[in-house]
């Protein structure tokens, strides 16, 4: 039986500065349902106060314990190995790591550093491994649906670059980390066997949760969706709908033949 449910939120919940239609509603139904919800996002262009006000914005109230991001995951890794992060990010999420900076060693952390993916910081960042840092993966998402509705180049690319130069592989934190999933579950008290997710990426969000074994993956197509993704990587997602209202459908009716 379903109780618990992962829903990404670009591409799912808002598209741009836009609610998806039908998602406000869709979160509601499922949370009368009784069903246990986190927002498990990839972003890492955005601080967890930012994104929780961007959802208030949009008419979606939520708490803070109800969001899990990359940037908390690699919070919590580097308190645990007593590591100080060297961030390789967005300005925007450098808050998230404000007070770690006391670690016996350094850490690199790469995230969607946006404009300041350059030749000085990527060098930079490329001698601190090589200096022995540890090298740390916010998302490895090869693309993300831009504001002009085009796809663009994700933290993934640089990660990679960053892989082959060093020759050190990088340690995953966000989806589709079968940690990152399994944590925003432990987080919830939900078994991965009751649990599915909701996603607008076949690779990271459904592939990555099935391969965490979450029970059941839905892959919606909106967001950076595009025509034939559920046929291009495996485990393939359990069912393909329109949108998160019809995610909601599923998931609803699904529950209730279980």
């Amino acid at each position: 039986m379903i109780s618990g449910v992962l829903l990404d939120l670009a591409g799912v919940v808002y598209d741009g500065e836009d609610v998806i239609p039908g998602a406000i509603d869709a979160v509601a139904r499922l949370r009368g349902a009784g069903l246990l919800i986190r927002f498990v996002s990839n972003t890492t262009r955005s601080n967890k106060p930012a994104l929780l006000t961007r959802l208030l914005r949009i008419g979606l109230h939520t708490t803070s314990d109800e969001l899990f991001t990359p940037a908390q995951a690699a919070r919590q890794w580097l308190v645990e190995h007593d590591r100080s992060p060297y961030l390789l990010v967005h300005p925007d999420l450098e808050p998230d790591f404000h007070g770690l900076a006391g670690g016996s060693k350094k850490a690199l952390v790469v995230g969607d550093a946006g404009e300041a993916f350059d030749y000085q910081t990527l060098n930079a960042a490329f001698r601190e491994l090589l200096e022995g840092a540890e090298f740390l993966g916010l998302a490895p998402n090869r693309t993300f649906q831009d504001v002009d509705g085009k796809l663009s180049l994700d933290a993934g690319a640089f990660i990679a670059a960053l892989e082959y130069a060093s020759q050190r592989r990088a340690t995953i934190l966000g989806k589709p980390s079968p940690e990152f999933f399994l944590s925003a579950l432990a987080g919830m008290n939900c078994p991965k066997a009751k649990a599915v997710v909701v996603g607008d990426d076949a690779e990271s969000d459904v592939a990555g949760a099935l391969r965490a074994g979450l029970s059941k993956a839905v892959l919606v197509r909106t967001g950076k969706y595009r025509g034939g993704d559920e046929t291009r990587f495996k485990p393939a997602p359990t069912v393909t709908v329109d949108d998160i209202s019809a995610a909601a459908d599923w998931i609803l009716a699904a529950r209730n033949i279980q």
